[in-house]
């Protein structure tokens, strides 16, 4: 994959116990998957564990259950069409606390080419706080790990981080090395013009990669909700609309950096406008269209208006490079899906390099049947732009190491260095770090840093012994 991390075929994994963190995490509705882009695209992955002959354990998160196990977010949906999309069984492991014994009964009985499902991994709480035991728990099930979860492996999760202090090899599947490929082209090398199209509700998420778009594009169209942020950092008002006020003076300066590189930013100048939310989210409501400045005190913009279609539209029609991610408003109400339409369709319409970045916009494009006139749809969410952040993530996918000092193993860190628990501090004043794996340098607290190789060190009398766990 040319990122400088194991992948999965730097090995075979013939009898090995593989445990894969994959992102499952699909739409459903009354228990039926409606879209089921992130089952296909983990398939070559699995498939490869399969055909090596691997025992194949998958691991996923679905939802955000609040309240520890919820029927409605169970994997077992997954399990029956992963089987139907495999041709073999694939069982599912259904133990409210993920690792329980009907998944290790269920692992203990696979044989070579067997696929087990284990139940959704947010069923535990101290998944996503990275809680090592429950870490421990989901390694001892497996000999080494698998990351293909792309729009997941950014977060320090027990599935996706706390796991990989305990198994080895840990690399990376083709999921992850086909949308580093596409997406880190069409960021870093793209064809001109280039296009970005943010949207969507998720106001602060986005709206902190707007500074690293600008850096990159040749024109950012924002709208959706977080585009009345910079409506109301305009000087606008905008009613009832989504609003985050702290990041009104983020807008201010994004907008003085986009007119100071020469970057077109395009905002809505109309949007359509409804006085209540409808319950349900598809129910008929009524509408109004006015100027983006006109917005009434007790209404709420839900989509961008006929005239914010036609320059969004143009834009992405001159361009060679578009790469979009959030609706342009609630497109799950056909009455306010015109703009997201809009939007896709010039895209579809397009010669131009076309790259959907997951989420509410995959959604919105396959619902309107256009996810055929796309060159890339994403798995990734909303955190399509964060391809550093990816990277990083995958890097956990190098051979790890450790240190022996005054008989004690100190694992190295995420950052790949070595940090001495307190316990040891009373034997010396040197806190070190490996250079070896071209990390970035540097302290993250008040301890000097010395390599391990540069002995002796303070207080002791030869180096430390350092060894690779892969």
């Amino acid at each position: 994959m040319g990122l400088g991390k194991k992948t999965i075929d730097d090995q075979n994994y013939c009898g090995k116990k593989v445990l894969v963190r994959c992102d499952f995490n699909v739409p459903m509705k009354d228990g039926v998957i409606t879209n089921e882009n992130r089952i296909n695209a983990a398939l070559p992955t699995i498939q490869k564990l399969v055909n090596d002959g691997a025992k194949v354990i998958l691991c996923s998160h679905l939802g955000k259950p609040k309240n520890g196990p919820e029927e409605k977010f169970s994997l077992a949906p997954v399990a029956v069409r992963l089987s139907e999309l495999l041709g073999q069984p694939v069982v599912f492991a259904n133990d409210d606390t993920v690792v329980g014994e009907n998944a290790k009964a269920a692992v203990a009985a696979m044989k070579d080419g067997d696929v087990v499902l284990l139940q959704n991994t947010r069923f535990r709480k101290e998944e996503t706080k990275n809680v090592e035991e429950f870490s421990k728990e989901l390694a001892s099930l497996a000999d080494c790990y698998v990351d293909d979860a792309f729009g997941s492996c950014h977060r320090a999760h027990c599935s996706t981080e706390g796991v990989t202090k305990f198994l080895s090899p840990c690399v990376a599947g083709y999921l992850i090395g086909k949308e580093l490929a596409v997406m880190g082209k069409a960021l870093e090398n793209a064809d001109r013009p280039f296009v970005a199209v943010l949207g969507g509700a998720k106001i602060e998420d986005k709206l902190n990669v707007i500074n690293n778009l600008l850096e990159k594009v040749d024109t950012l169209i924002i709208g959706g909700g977080m585009a009345f942020t910079f409506l109301k950092a305009k000087g606008y008002e905008i009613g009832k609309s989504l609003l985050d006020e702290t990041k009104i003076d983020y807008c201010k300066d994004m907008m003085a950096k986009a007119a100071e590189k020469g970057v077109q930013l395009l905002l809505p100048v109309d949007t359509v406008c409804i006085k209540d939310f409808p319950n349900p989210i598809d129910a008929p409501v009524d509408t109004v269209t006015v100027d983006a400045d006109a917005i009434p005190a007790d209404m709420e913009g839900c989509d961008i208006g006929p005239k914010s279609r036609e320059l969004f539209a143009a834009a992405v029609k001159s361009a060679k490079t578009v790469v979009w991610n959030g609706p342009m408003g609630v497109f799950e109400n056909p009455t306010l899906a015109a703009g997201t339409l809009a939007v896709a369709q010039a895209m579809a319409d397009s010669d131009a390099v076309t790259i959907i970045g997951g989420g509410d916009s995959a959604a919105a494009v396959e619902q309107m049947g256009l996810g055929d006139k796309m060159t890339h749809i994403s798995t990734g969410g909303r955190r399509f732009a964060g391809i550093p952040r990816r990277q990083d993530a995958a890097r956990r996918c190098v051979p790890r190491r450790e240190v022996i000092f005054m008989g004690k193993t100190v694992p190295a860190n995420r950052r790949g260095g070595f940090v001495l628990p307190k316990s040891l501090h009373s034997h010396a004043d040197t806190v070190w770090r490996s250079h070896q794996l071209n990390r970035e340098k540097g302290s993250r607290g008040n301890c000097p840093l010395r390599s391990p190789e540069a002995a002796p060190l303070v207080g002791f009398g030869a180096k430390p012994q350092v060894r690779t766990l892969l």
